[in-house]
């Protein structure tokens, strides 16, 4: 009982039960896969959410070694000390390249 001939084999429920287990699952597999083309849109937009965090956190982090860096070239300046030219052009090169970054950044992903 129980038992389809096919042939010279025979295929038992439980042979039988398996196979449309293993359809169903790919025939759900098959209608609830996203499409590929919305998945890359759906990372890309996620990157470049990522990309705009980031260049708000180099500014950030440029406008705090700003003042961290001018009060150094203060107190060096008021001090007399004979390398505050160094340290300033120092300080004033690293503002400059942070905000560069920062800009090529956003105007190579096209972030906004």
């Amino acid at each position: 009982m129980g038992m389809v001939k096919l042939g010279k084999e025979k295929i038992s429920f439980i042979q039988k039960a398996g196979i449309l287990a293993l359809l169903l699952i790919i025939l759900s597999v098959y209608a609830y896969s996203q499409d590929g083309k919305t998945g890359i849109e759906a990372a890309n937009k996620e990157v470049r959410n990522y990309f705009k965090s980031g260049v708000q956190l180099m500014y950030a982090v440029g406008a705090m070694l700003g003042l961290i860096g001018a009060v150094k070239v203060y107190q060096k300046w008021n001090g007399g000390d004979p390398d505050t030219s160094k340290v300033a052009a120092a300080w004033f090169g690293s503002c400059i390249f942070l905000v560069v970054v920062a800009t090529i950044i956003s105007a190579f992903f096209g972030v906004s």
